[in-house]
């Protein structure tokens, strides 16, 4: 039985042989091997397949360290993440999510066995009713109670929004004594504690609150970057190890809101879609040249109308689908890096852009976050996390059967009017308190803007422009530096162009 952190390796006469234990004192989710079937992490040469579940069990092969794989960073510079299957490694890939690798006879041959059903265009139900609301909460309430059987202590991460709210009030109807676990900041605008609070009053929870400021972002980073193999792509990652550190003292397993906003079409940017072709009717030079530079005048304050106008200009949906919640456009890489993909193509028939050409907007973007956005950062970063604290997570919005259920239904179910998870906020009214249900959403948003401005500067410009920067040489110094300082400077927000940047040059110091 394949063990967490063995390295294997399948051989050209189909025999398994096992290499080695990967570094021990990193507790991942191991990988499953069956006969024939391999998942995780993979390396193939003449001498065979090499498979591991992290990618530093393959480093410490007895061969030459793979080159930096400049494609994938060009991906990087878009996505803020590397999407599958490639790695920063060249040589080395993901296995995509619902894909089974067999090797046989010395090939290797890969299938797809689960597809996410928003692939698909949507089919009308013919058993629609008044009780679809009440359905969809007992999909959702049997996929919780599913995910609490455990053998070990468990508890639930809640940061005071819909979805955690949700999952909580759910676990209170299976165990009167259920544990949960909240993060917050220093920088009081930014901290939700007050509203997991309420959550947590409400269900009469074992509450444990953690507060998180700059000094714990440089402290961990960079061995969160040796957890993930990979850049850290998110800053809540920090908040989120340090939070399962303080859980793992008393439960061992979790359960998260994670994955409901990509089911249930819960960002911004699930509305703003449906206008995109309507926007792209007008004349161009009208979008370009008055609304868009109008709106880029306004304060930060005004960001997501910023943002909106920004992605709505792009009228390649595969490069806008990106770019929502990216870091840079064609355009702008092309502006910032020196790195030139000449004919380079990431697949637009391939997952996540293998959608039904007559899917709806909607249908079609929730189908690239499911296949992308989740399995490639947020779950890859919740998982590493966790595992890196020696708990596990589990999330009840991503059980198969829920999702094909959502899927079943109308878009109006998801999203309605400039509602988004309607569905989920009229189960929740019989389950949260109003001020819950009623907030806007926020995010779990990390203060880094202002800690790039702040007690993170020093740090920032030493790895970005310092003379040990391995990274610079990938970009146009002056237009990196016009970056840095428009965003010391509150000129312009760049943090996650800077984040994502910063993470790259801490792998490649690492790694590369």
């Amino acid at each position: 039985m394949y063990r967490t952190g063995d390295l294997g390796r399948y051989l050209a006469d189909g025999n398994l042989e096992f290499i080695g234990r990967a570094d021990d004192q990193v507790k991942i989710r191991g990988a499953r091997v069956e006969p024939g079937e391999v998942e995780v992490i993979l390396l193939e040469d003449e001498d065979g397949l090499y498979f591991a579940s992290e990618i530093k069990s393959l480093l410490q092969l007895p061969r030459a360290k793979p080159e930096v794989n400049l494609s994938a960073v060009w991906d990087y510079l878009a996505y803020r993440y590397v999407p599958g299957p490639r790695t920063l490694f060249r040589g080395i890939r993901k296995l995509a999510p619902g894909t089974c690798a067999t090797w046989q006879a010395g090939k290797l041959t890969e299938r797809r066995y689960w597809i996410a059903p928003d692939r698909a265009a949507h089919q009308q139900r013919s058993d629609l009713n008044g009780h679809t609301v009440e359905a969809f909460l007992h999909q959702l309430d049997e996929a919780v109670k599913l995910q609490m059987v455990s053998d070990v202590p468990f508890g639930a991460f809640l940061s005071g929004g819909l979805d955690s709210s949700t999952i909580v009030a759910l676990m209170t109807r299976h165990n009167s004594k259920v544990k949960t676990f909240s993060v917050g900041f220093t920088e009081g605008a930014y901290s939700e504690l007050e509203y997991a609070g309420v959550v947590a009053r409400h269900f009469g929870t074992d509450h444990h609150e953690l507060t998180v400021d700059s000094k714990d972002l440089i402290e961990h980073l960079p061995k969160l970057v040796g957890y993930r193999d990979a850049p850290v792509t998110e800053p809540s990652d920090i908040p989120i190890y340090m939070l399962a550190k303080e859980a793992s003292k008393t439960v061992k397993m979790v359960l998260t809101g994670e994955g409901s906003d990509e089911i249930l079409g819960g960002y911004p940017k699930h509305v703003f879609e449906r206008f995109a072709q309507g926007y792209q009717l007008m004349p161009g030079m009208i979008r370009h040249n008055l609304i868009a530079p109008l709106t880029q005048s306004l304060p930060y304050g005004f960001r997501r109308a910023k943002t909106a106008i920004t992605n709505l200009n792009i009228e390649d949906w595969r490069e806008r689908y990106v770019r929502w919640f990216g870091a840079l456009n064609h355009r702008e890489r092309d502006e910032l890096s020196v790195l030139r993909m000449n004919g380079y193509d990431h697949g637009n028939d391939a997952p996540p852009f293998d959608s039904a050409p007559d899917s709806t907007t909607l249908r079609r973007i929730l189908y690239f976050d499911q296949t992308s956005w989740l399995p490639d950062n947020l779950l890859e970063r919740g998982d590493r996390m966790t595992m890196a604290a020696s708990i596990e997570s589990r999330v009840p919005f991503l059980d198969h059967e829920l999702a094909a259920y959502v899927s079943s239904l109308p878009d109006n179910y998801r999203v309605k009017g400039l509602k988004t998870k309607w569905i989920l906020r009229q189960a929740g009214r019989s389950l949260i308190p109003d001020r819950i249900l009623e907030r806007k959403k926020v995010g779990f948003r990390v203060p880094v803007n202002k800690w790039f401005q702040g007690p993170l500067k020093e740090y920032l410009c030493d790895h970005l422009r310092g003379s040990e920067s391995k990274t610079r040489a990938y970009y146009d110094p002056q237009v990196l530096d016009r970056m840095v300082d428009d965003h010391i400077d509150g000129r312009q927000n760049h943090e996650k162009l800077l984040w994502a940047l910063l993470n790259l040059e801490i792998w490649h110091r690492q790694y590369a």
